[in-house]
């Protein structure tokens, strides 16, 4: 070989090494980020508990948890009990007689699989364990748990282009023109199916507060599925929050400080079972979030036994005050496969025309006055971007109060 040979030679295996080298430091360096972040997600547990989902559910102690990594929550006393509830609740026990348009049947029970295995002792709350895959399948550690920006329904602009940007398609009932001071509704739990593993489908309620712009303020509750976040299909309940249109601020869950849960016995982020069947038994879950007019704190409550906790009212500009605007329903991501729309489905991911025990639903929705009253919404509105891939039907009556039928399949012979 000659002397430029040799020369030239050396210079490719040097390289080659220092790539090489490169290599590792950036996956070591990545390995030390993912496990810095994942010492400060979980937290030391009283009790560990194993649900038959894979999940591992780490009993800690009500003030280890991670909303207390929050500068603005060293010194904070927990509010055990909020200082008031919503007056004027829906009776959810009550059947009209007269009303022979609406099944009478009640919601069966609903619990969460870990339950099976075992209880999170007094004094603490069940944290799902985030785990080394979960923080890998994330985009980049510092968007771990969060929601992408644009992803929130926007019904005062059909603008074609900013509803393509997001990806995120809705089919929801909302109010507005109002200062709202909480939203409550019961909502139909189902396993919808996920085309891409980057898509989820949820249901929930939105509490907003300020413009769509770069400063809304949102509170959002309710179920979901999504593969990416949680690695598997299974239905499970979520809370999100944040106060600058999802850019630095808030994140699902307890997955970054905020929420502060009070609850020993729901795990946020952990699934819900049983689901509701086509054409069989349907199941249920009841969701209130309600400002405390004495702490300004927004509260949340599963179901008519378990209040979980709060949100300071610190973490907000706008609902400091109040929401001005509410919205219940689904939403999914669209990311277009194959050139094609997403066949992830919405709700049951049958059109609200089908109608109970086959369409999804959501029941006895209300809103909060400022007197801390339960009222039913005036002014519903609806709003969905493809009624043709995913749909949204209202109605009411006394069994059920305001309700609406809603979703679809996304892709079908309407829907290309």
């Amino acid at each position: 070989m000659t002397r430029k040979g040799v020369v030239l030679f050396l210079f490719w295996t040097l390289s080659l090494i220092s790539l090489s080298c490169a290599a590792r430091l950036s996956v070591s360096r990545q390995k030390l980020q993912v496990q810095n972040h994942l010492n400060r997600l979980n937290k030391p547990a009283v009790k560990t508990i194993q649900s038959p989902d894979g999940d591992i559910i780490d009993c800690v102690h009500i003030s280890h948890q991670p909303a207390f990594d929050h500068p603005f929550l060293k010194d904070h006393k927990v509010q055990m009990r909020p200082g008031y509830h919503p007056e004027g609740l829906f009776d959810e026990n009550k059947v009209s007689d007269t009303d022979t348009e609406k099944p009478k049947q009640r919601s069966n029970s609903i619990t969460q699989l870990w339950h099976i295995n075992g209880k999170c002792p007094q004094g603490t709350i069940p944290i799902r364990r985030t785990k080394e895959e979960d923080v890998l399948r994330a985009s980049s550690v510092k968007r771990y748990g969060k929601k992408k920006h644009r992803a929130i329904p926007q019904p005062r602009s059909a603008d074609p282009d900013l509803i393509n940007e997001s990806g995120h398609q809705h089919a929801i009932a909302y109010v507005e023109g109002d200062k709202y001071y909480g939203a409550k509704a019961t909502i139909n739990v189902w396993e919808p199916k996920i085309q891409q593993p980057n898509e989820f489908s949820l249901s929930q309620l939105w509490i907003l507060g300020g413009s769509f712009g770069e400063d809304l303020n949102s509170i959002e509750a309710g179920w979901q599925v999504s593969p990416d976040l949680y690695g598997d299909n299974n239905t499970r309940l979520f809370t999100y929050w944040t106060s600058d249109a999802y850019q630095a601020t808030g994140c699902y869950n307890l997955l970054c400080s905020g929420f502060i849960q009070i609850n020993s016995e729901i795990a946020m982020g952990a699934s819900i079972s049983p689901v509701s069947a086509y054409r069989n038994s349907q199941y249920d879950i009841s969701i209130l979030v309600w400002k405390d007019p004495k702490e300004g704190h927004w509260w949340m409550q599963f179901g008519n036994d378990y209040v979980l906790g709060y949100w300071p009212s610190f973490l907000f500009s706008y609902l400091a005050d109040s929401a001005s605007m509410i919205e219940w329903g689904g939403e999914v991501v669209n990311s277009e496969p194959d050139g094609h729309h997403t066949s992830t489905q919405m709700g049951s991911g049958r059109f609200p025309e089908e109608g109970f025990g086959k369409s999804s639903y959501f029941r006895n929705i209300q809103v909060v006055d400022d007197s801390n009253n339960l009222k039913a919404p005036k002014g519903l509105g609806t709003f969905t971007e493809q009624s043709n891939c995913y749909d949204v039907q209202t109605g009411s009556n006394g069994d059920w109060g305001h309700y609406f039928y809603y979703g679809g399949p996304g892709k079908n012979a309407n829907c290309p």
